[in-house]
């Protein structure tokens, strides 16, 4: 049963050097046009399952103006929604102001989620971003006021000659904001990104390792859990919908280059804005078979702290993880997996390969 939407709002006002989202610059025009077609796929591929989690990204979904925002809103009102449903939006806090932030919650939206990445100058610069400090503050102290207070930031690290002295600024500021989800990424230089384009490489993998052990030991101090390798939340407030893709549950996906995993298939919509404007959105479509779905459910599950329930693994697919995965035991003794109370999963002093150790299981030979 498919329970979580996911919606794809493209457009930005500037695009980041870093981002190989599915992205473009705000054009009014294209914006409404854009909005009729996703309007059509929602009523296309909507069964009418009562949805527990929607999930509005991007691109940036807060720089739509507020007709086309209400208008988003208008189409998105057509699904069955729980009454404790999780529904976020991700802004920008140069295009969230007051009167946004009041129809987010006229509409039902409970949770929002920030980009900050950095608070230094020139590292702002180099991600093709900007900060106003005072402004961030003015915005989340607005939003907890009207009720809004189940927010996410992201902070990104391992940039360009960063040093652990900027990073702990960074992480010093976002506390002060007492938000109750942190996610935190990684710099990674992705094709066909500006960064890329500019022939930048990624910083030293010593101090990327130490940089992420400094943000664990530092948000577990403060009483975040740390139960997604780059995911930290307060008791109570984890991404139900993130969840949904890492529990390998079902997930509509609708908007341009989103994806979906509906009846044991993986849909994936095209990237071009004239093809999806034109009706032709499915890009490609990949029908699982056994042994793929045990895949998925052993990447996605092992990103999580909980891991993979053995039991539920061998009842799902008749077949125990050890037997299926041939790489089990050896990552046992090497101590890169850890097997505890019915559970598999990778340990948190080696949560920085995690990576490493589940490409070794999924696809290490005996």
């Amino acid at each position: 049963m498919t329970t979580s939407l996911y919606v794809h709002i493209p457009f930005c006002k500037n695009i980041c050097t870093y981002c190989d989202f599915c992205k473009m610059y705000y054009n009014e025009t294209q914006i409404e046009s854009y909005l009729d077609a996703l309007e059509h796929e929602l009523k296309t591929v909507y069964r009418g399952e009562k949805l527990t989690t929607i999930y509005i990204g991007g691109g940036t979904p807060s720089c739509l103006n507020i007709s086309q925002l209400n208008r988003l809103f208008q189409i998105l009102a057509i699904v069955k929604k729980d009454e404790n449903i999780e529904y976020t939006i991700e802004c920008n806090f140069d295009s969230t102001n007051k009167e946004k932030l009041d129809l987010f919650q006229k509409y039902g939206i409970n949770r929002l989620s920030f980009g900050i990445e950095t608070t230094k100058k020139d590292l702002e610069q180099y991600l093709g971003r900007e900060n106003d400090l005072d402004l961030i503050k003015q915005t989340i102290a607005y939003a907890k006021k009207i009720g809004l207070s189940n927010i996410n930031v992201d902070l990104m690290y391992a940039l360009k000659e960063e040093t652990l002295k900027d990073l702990e600024k960074d992480l010093d500021f976002i506390l002060s904001l007492d938000v109750p989800h942190i996610s935190t990424y990684s710099l990674i230089i992705e094709e066909n990104t500006i960064l890329k384009l500019k022939g930048e490489k990624e910083i030293d993998s010593e101090i990327d390792a130490k940089m992420y052990e400094y943000i664990g030991k530092t948000l577990r101090k403060q009483g975040y859990e740390h139960y997604e390798i780059s995911n930290f939340a307060k008791k109570g407030f984890q991404s139900k919908h993130n969840l949904t893709y890492w529990h390998n549950q079902e997930y509509y996906g609708i908007g341009l280059g989103a994806s979906s995993y509906i009846e044991n298939q993986r849909i994936r919509n095209t990237r071009s804005l004239n093809q999806y404007l034109k009706g032709n959105r499915i890009l490609e479509i990949e029908k699982l078979t056994k042994e793929d779905k045990m895949i998925y459910e052993v990447i996605l599950n092992l990103r999580l702290k909980e891991g993979v329930s053995l039991t539920s693994f061998e009842k799902t697919y008749n077949k125990p993880l050890r037997q299926q995965f041939y790489c089990y035991d050896k990552l046992i003794d090497m101590g890169l997996l850890q097997e505890e109370e019915g559970r598999i999963k990778i340990p948190e002093n080696k949560l920085y390969i995690s990576n490493y150790i589940i490409e070794e299981l999924v696809y290490g030979k005996k």
